[in-house]
């Protein structure tokens, strides 16, 4: 599919599974690189409707690290398990030293 007939949470989809193991983003993040600053909650509902579409959504966190996502997971602590499978350190729902593993698609695409 060419990028430009993709919709908004294609899109979303297609930065999402570029985000490299054992690193996270944010909601925001992908947003701006997307060019719509002001969208991140659309970002995370499209998290939201990414099950059975391959993507790593429990790496998307919000702008302070929080698994602000995690409830749509299956089981009660799926996302912090995927992650903590990966590497990362999370503490009360919050992934630890968020500037060492956070990826900016901005930056890196």
């Amino acid at each position: 599919m060419k990028p430009e007939t993709l919709n908004f949470f294609d899109k979303v989809y297609e930065v999402a599974k570029q985000i490299p193991y054992g690193r996270v983003t944010s909601y925001g993040a992908i947003a701006k690189y997307l060019g719509a600053v002001r969208s991140a909650r659309m970002v995370g509902y499209a998290m939201n409707g990414s099950v059975g579409k391959d993507v790593p959504a429990h790496r998307v966190v919000n702008r302070k690290g929080l698994l602000t996502g995690k409830h749509h997971f299956e089981g009660t602590n799926l996302m912090q398990q995927l992650l903590e499978n990966e590497g990362q350190k999370v503490i009360e729902n919050q992934v630890q030293d968020l500037d060492k593993v956070f990826w900016d698609p901005s930056k890196e695409l």
